[in-house]
C-alpha cells in the first residue's frame, strides 16, 4: 500500500499540509480542489466509485480510495487517522457523518488533531459537535448568508472575516462618496473604520494619501468591525 502519508519519528507528515476528506460529493471535491490548489497533500475517501472517478477527472494523481466511511478499520487502513486534519464532507445519510467524526475523533490511538465536518440542520451541527467536531460548517447556511450581504449591501465587492468581530472589505465607492477626498471624509473618524486601498479596480493603490478623491466606479477596501462596516453609505 503506498503510503505516503505515513508519519515520521518526529510526529509530522512527509508534507506539510496533509489532509484526508472523507466524502467528496460537490462540496467535499470543491475542498480537494482548493486544498490541492494551495499545494496541500490530500488523501479522499467515499464509498462512491463514482464519485472517486470524478475526482481523479480532477487530479489524476490524487490519493483517493473506494471504502465505507464508517468503518473503523477502513478508515485506519486507509491512513486516514494517521493525518492531523480531517475534513468529514458527508451530507446523508447525516448518521454516516457522527460516525466518521466519532472514528477520527475517539478511536484509540487516532492522530487526528482537528475535525472539519459539514452539518445540513442545526440537530446536525449540535451532534456532530456532541462527538467531537472541532468545527462544524454549513454550506448552504454560508452561500445563504453571502447571498443575503449582496441583498441588502449591493456595493459590497468581497469580504473577508478576520474574526468574530472584524473584517476586510472590498466596496465599490458609494454614490455618496464620489467627488470627495479620503480627507474630506475621514472615515476614520465618522464610521471607525481604515483604508487600505482605493482606486480602479484592478489597479488599487496601497495606503493611499489623504488627497485621493474618490470617482465614481473605485472600489475602496476598508477594515474594520462589522457592525462600523455595515454602517456604510450603500451604492
Amino acid at each position: 500500500m503506498n503510503q505516503w502519508w505515513r508519519w515520521s519519528g518526529d510526529g509530522t507528515t512527509k508534507g506539510r499540509g496533509s489532509f484526508a476528506v472523507i466524502g467528496v460529493g460537490r462540496f467535499g471535491s470543491s475542498v480537494c480542489a482548493e486544498l490541492l490548489r494551495s499545494g496541500a497533500e490530500v488523501l479522499a475517501v467515499d464509498h462512491s466509485q463514482r464519485a472517486i472517478d470524478a475526482l481523479r477527472q480532477l487530479d489524476a494523481a490524487i490519493e483517493a480510495r473506494v471504502l465505507d466511511c464508517t468503518d473503523e478499520e477502513a478508515l485506519r487502513a486507509a491512513g486516514v487517522l494517521d493525518l492531523p486534519t480531517v475534513v468529514v464532507a458527508i451530507s446523508e445519510p447525516i448518521e454516516a457523518s457522527i460516525t466518521a467524526t466519532l472514528i477520527c475523533k475517539d478511536t484509540p490511538g487516532t492522530r487526528v488533531k482537528r475535525v472539519i465536518a459539514r452539518a445540513t440542520s442545526d440537530l446536525h451541527m449540535k451532534m456532530l459537535q456532541r462527538v467531537g467536531a472541532d468545527r462544524v460548517v454549513f454550506p448552504s447556511k454560508m452561500m445563504g448568508e453571502r447571498l443575503g450581504l449582496e441583498l441588502v449591501r449591493p456595493n459590497l465587492l468581497e469580504q473577508l472575516r478576520l474574526d468574530d468581530r472584524n473584517c476586510i472589505e472590498e466596496i465599490t465607492v458609494p454614490s455618496a462618496f464620489i467627488g470627495q477626498s479620503l480627507r474630506d471624509l475621514n472615515l476614520r473618524r465618522h464610521f471607525n473604520v481604515n483604508v487600505l486601498a482605493a482606486g480602479p479596480a484592478g489597479m488599487l493603490r496601497v495606503n493611499p494619501p489623504a488627497s485621493h478623491v474618490l470617482a465614481e466606479g473605485e472600489v475602496l477596501v476598508v477594515i474594520g468591525a462589522a457592525e462600523a462596516l455595515r454602517a456604510l453609505p450603500g451604492s
